[in-house]
């Protein structure tokens, strides 16, 4: 298919390669969407398992447990860890295997952590590429560990086939999943920690926020699953609650629709930008923000007119975009 050395070591699974190709992913370069464009007719296998929470909630020794879970049943799995970024380097904090350190000799499993760059909602910005390169090579179960979880964390579920909520007892997350964005996100709730004084509070809280909640045609209602991770407590729970929600084929097809739907849109997003200032003549971009520095134009009306003045006048639309909301979860 190609004599590129990258490309064929992604095809055949060489973790080398894999790392290499992410790599390019991440810091945009050109290689790296080439790099997709080559693979993607070879994806579509692997199924994305999203796993968000508050900081501390043991989301990464969740996926840790899970993944054992996954390899007894000789899944090829991948992580990705979504970790916050430095301010001084722009890499991810935490290193790639410091977290799940007793799969590092296992060839099946790949894990990887990248950095948000301040992109809203905590998912980083080649997430959905990186989950593309080890589709392509071969992995067949990929978790996506995301930083945080709120009104802004909602982007996960575009991305994962499954989302995965996970909060703790005693750190306020009683009133966390009061809110609505959570409450929408979520397939699956698990209350970590269960061990700790508040878990069964936390419990009925969520459980007396889902009976206010209207579900979708397959009648799927987020189960709340009370594990401890450090013991291993309750993972085979979440581990058959996964399986349970994968098994509903009509939730996946939509699911992953909307997957690619929300991707294609935020590609197309960064590509008119990327053309338009490249038509932009010199300064023209940094005077418009001035203007709206000095509260001479709104943002809006600024937005419109840069687009007006050198791409043309284009029809506007009084009706918001599509907006499509979670699969099972309307």
């Amino acid at each position: 298919m190609t004599s590129d050395p990258i490309c064929e070591g992604v095809l055949v699974g060489d973790a080398r390669a894999v790392a290499r190709a992410i790599s390019l992913v991440e810091d945009g370069r050109e290689a790296g969407v080439d790099l997709v464009r080559r693979v993607f007719n070879r994806t579509g296998r692997a199924y994305l398992v999203g796993i968000t929470g508050p900081p501390g909630a043991g989301k990464s020794t969740l996926v840790d447990h899970l993944t054992i879970e996954a390899r007894r049943e000789d899944r090829h799995v991948g992580v990705i860890a979504v970790d916050p970024t430095s301010p001084f380097t722009g890499g991810a904090v935490l290193g790639d295997r410091v977290r799940m350190g007793r799969h590092a000799s296992d060839q099946e499993v790949f894990i990887r952590s990248m950095a948000t760059r301040g992109h809203l909602g905590g998912v980083a910005r080649a997430t959905a590429d990186a989950a593309v390169i080890l589709d392509a090579s071969g992995k067949d179960l990929i978790f996506i560990e995301t930083v945080g979880v709120g009104q802004d964390e909602v982007e996960i579920a575009r991305t994962a086939d499954v989302t995965v909520v996970v909060l703790v007892p005693g750190t306020g997350d009683e009133v966390q999943a009061l809110k609505a964005g959570i409450m929408e996100i979520a397939d699956i709730f698990v209350v970590n920690k269960a061990d700790r004084d508040g878990a069964e509070r936390l419990v009925q809280s969520i459980s007396a926020n889902l009976s206010l909640q209207a579900f979708g045609p397959e009648g799927w209602r987020p189960p709340i699953v009370k594990t401890v991770a450090t013991t291993g407590e309750g993972l085979p729970e979440l581990w058959a609650a996964i399986g349970d929600f994968r098994s509903r084929a009509a939730t996946g097809e939509t699911r992953r629709r909307t997957r690619h739907e929300h991707h294609l849109r935020e590609l197309l997003g960064q590509e008119l930008l990327r053309r338009l200032e490249g038509m932009l003549a010199p300064g023209a971009f940094d005077r418009t923000v001035e203007r709206v520095a000095r509260h001479e134009v709104d943002p809006y009306s600024a937005a419109s007119q840069l687009i007006d003045e050198y791409v043309g006048r284009v029809p506007r639309r009084d009706t918001e975009p599509s907006s499509r909301g979670p699969a099972g979860r309307p």
